[in-house]
């Protein structure tokens, strides 16, 4: 059994670890915030890149783009796909990075022509470990996401696809359904398929005319990288904010583990110090009695002394 010094030793220790996990946990809550606020003013824009290519698309449902090419002249086992994979820069996330990590190798072993773009310093770690095909060029951070890096990725990304590198392009992120249910999504980013934009609408909505004074061909240029551009930075705010929202999950679980240990220890420090103060108080009570006898053996040899003196000085003894 330990003694008080070791175990008060160990409380302390969990004392100092309990100060770094509510301190991790505060800031994982701050920059959670931060990305939610982010994620707020930036669908908007979003949908409304969305809602522009529906209403091309149910004007001229006829139109040709590249985008939209679905190359059904290659087979599936053919086709070069690209994946754009979300990890994290750190751990301490609880499955966060499990969970995406495990749905990009899944899908990457499915076929012979796949490649990786791999965000974030974890997950390049892992698959650079596994030997897959990682594209060494593409290294980007997810700490505090801009649109500007996004743009960068979908440039990347999309430069592959026009130069027919890329038959298909795949972004696989965690996307937060709420503060305690969070879920690896994969969702393909090119080509566009048309029937996801063609939402039929009510008979009593006015539809409006639109008249294109430049071609069909040059506005979904312009429109679909910028579509693309805005589902990228959408999903790496969403893994943001789900990785925060994991990590403050995993730190309260440590410091409510912490909490418990501590007072599994107090119990037991109450414990050994009531045992080494009853063993103390047993010591003393031993050592008086031992003491009270040790004078009545002086007493009683000392009147046996005197005793035997008298019985000599008399010449008699009783």
């Amino acid at each position: 059994m330990a003694n008080t010094k070791e175990i008060q030793k160990r409380m302390k220790s969990i004392r100092d670890t309990m100060k770094i996990t509510s301190a991790m946990y505060m800031i994982s809550s701050a920059k959670l915030r931060s990305a939610k606020q982010k994620l707020e003013q930036t669908e908007p824009y979003f949908y409304a890149l969305q809602g522009s290519i529906s209403r091309f698309l149910r004007h001229i449902p006829e139109v040709q783009n590249r985008y939209f090419d679905q190359k059904k002249e290659i087979s599936e086992e053919e086709k070069r796909r690209g994946y754009i994979v979300i990890t994290a820069d750190k751990g301490l996330a609880g499955a966060y990075n499990h969970n995406v990590i495990k749905m990009a190798h899944e899908l990457f072993t499915q076929g012979e022509n796949n490649k990786l773009f791999v965000v974030g310093e974890l997950g390049r770690q892992y698959f650079a470990k596994e030997g897959l095909a990682v594209d060494a060029e593409f290294k980007y951070t997810v700490q505090n996401p801009s649109l500007h890096r996004a743009r960068v990725i979908a440039d990347h990304v999309m430069d592959l696809y026009a130069g027919n590198e890329l038959d298909e392009v795949y972004i696989i992120y965690t996307k937060m359904e709420n503060s305690f249910s969070m879920n690896a999504e994969k969702m393909k980013l090119l080509p566009l398929v048309k029937e996801d934009f063609l939402h039929p609408a009510p008979a009593d909505i006015y539809q409006e005319e639109i008249r294109v004074e430049s071609s069909m061909e040059a506005i979904l240029e312009h429109v679909v990288p910028n579509y693309v551009t805005g589902y990228i930075y959408c999903a790496l705010v969403e893994s943001f904010a789900s990785e925060h929202n994991s990590r403050m999950m995993a730190m309260q679980a440590a410091t409510d583990s912490a909490k418990d240990m501590i007072q599994t220890l107090s119990i037991e420090y109450n414990r050994v110090r009531q045992a080494a103060i009853t063993q103390q108080i047993t010591e003393v009570s031993g050592g008086a009695k031992a003491q009270k006898n040790k004078k009545k053996e002086i007493k009683r040899k000392g009147a046996c002394m005197k005793e035997r003196e008298n019985c000599t000085g008399h010449g008699t003894c009783r």
